[in-house]
């Protein structure tokens, strides 16, 4: 133990005495682990912001939907041949289905500019939905209450809004009551949604619903809805998907042989779709990271080759005065895991705080897990010793008298 605590000695006084050796040292393996931990805690707090967003929709409930997910214009002309999912489609999986508990529907959604008077807000994202789809989307009202299904069979101009929209428009009234003008329609206020936030810089909180038969009436005549089923309990989610499967196959006359015209989501599918596309990203991390911490490695072997060089005759009188061979290659091996540690924990601060000032000043989220920092001083270590080992290995082969010889 001692001999360790000598060599790490060794080694910070070998860098304060030569600070420019010291820094060009440590460069390789400061930027190597800062662009992992930057990275990887960027790609946490996303992960994390986008989990949370899918998670509300339930792990019960699934959405039918006619698109799916589009990744090519091929693609785009195929699925819009399909036929539209309507709100008889709807009824029919609320009559048949056993294993479903609740059965809704929405909108497209539309970016439209809601006024009140002179004041505006635009970018506001606005759909009709069933009066039960509050409660299977498990969006929250923080005033005033939901939709009810006389306020959709009676087409009623009622509205719920986001938060976004009762603060820019009603900042020192209570929005329940009020009118507002959504496109050219007044519609009145009945309920305010909880606060969100953000999720990758899009704005959570600007939104505002109708019936779905008033959007109907107002907006959209005809087009595809979306489909919201919530299944009795999660163990049953397979079985009310098939059954859901079977009933609209049989309602759009889909043959056996033809897969389905219509695609299904899930939370879990909607995440592992994310984690397809952030897949990218991670190469990306891995292939400049790497380049990095190899560099960082060459970087040390080279410095350490030339800390051999130099300490040729501390390395013979050491032998003379009886070291063996696996002394002076643990003195060097360990005074080169000290550099990079070193370097690892400048790292480790310098990611972090990247990490936080792309939080702070772009809509990106980050994290900065505990994982990640412990992997960052692994890596480190590991490059320490993998490209510690040959300059180690030269100085315990040194002959000790050519080494006391050596000017």
């Amino acid at each position: 133990m001692h001999q360790v605590f000598e060599s790490i000695k060794i080694a910070l006084a070998s860098l304060i005495a030569n600070k420019l050796r010291a820094i060009l040292t440590l460069l390789g393996m400061v930027i190597g682990v800062m662009t992992v931990i930057a990275v990887v805690s960027v790609i946490n707090g996303m992960n994390k912001s986008v989990s949370e967003a899918i998670g509300q929709l339930g792990s019960t409930t699934f959405i039918i939907d006619k698109y799916g997910l589009v990744t090519s214009e091929e693609q785009w002309f195929k699925v819009r041949k399909r036929k539209d999912l309507t709100k008889r489609d709807m009824a029919a999986i609320d009559e048949n289905c056993e294993y479903c508990q609740h059965v809704g529907a929405s909108s497209f959604d539309r970016s439209m500019t809601i006024k009140r008077g002179s004041d505006k807000i635009g970018g506001t994202i606005v759909k009709g939905v069933t009066y039960n789809y509050i409660e299977i989307a498990t969006t929250d009202i923080e005033r005033g209450r939901s939709f009810t299904e006389s306020d959709e069979l009676h087409r009623r101009s009622v509205c719920v809004v986001g938060p976004d929209v009762a603060e820019n428009l009603f900042p020192y009234t209570d929005p329940i009551g009020q009118k507002l003008k959504i496109g050219k329609y007044y519609f009145t206020i009945i309920g305010v949604g909880k606060p969100q936030g953000s999720i990758l810089g899009v704005n959570q909180d600007n939104w505002a619903i109708t019936p779905l038969s008033t959007y109907s009436k107002y907006f959209s005549r005809g087009g595809s809805i979306q489909i919201f089923v919530k299944a009795v309990e999660y163990t049953k989610m397979d079985e009310a998907m098939d059954e859901a499967r079977a009933i609209l196959r049989a309602r759009r006359h889909v043959k056996y042989s033809e897969p389905d015209d219509f695609e299904f989501f899930t939370s879990e599918s909607m995440m592992e779709i994310y984690n397809s596309f952030t897949q990218g990203a991670w190469l990306v991390l891995i292939g400049v990271s790497s380049i990095s911490l190899v560099v960082g490695g060459i970087v040390i072997m080279n410095i350490m080759l030339v800390s051999v060089t130099e300490r040729t005759r501390e390395v013979g009188i050491r032998k003379a005065l009886g070291a063996r061979r696996k002394d002076i290659l643990w003195q060097f091996l360990i005074e080169a895991l000290t550099l990079s540690i070193i370097g690892g924990l400048i790292g480790i601060g310098f990611g972090s705080a990247i990490a936080k000032i792309i939080a702070t000043s772009t809509p990106l989220p980050s994290s900065v897990e505990t994982w990640s920092i412990v992997t960052g001083v692994l890596i480190s270590s590991v490059i320490g010793i993998f490209f510690g080992i040959y300059p180690a290995m030269k100085a315990a082969r040194m002959d000790p008298i050519d080494a006391l010889r050596y000017e």
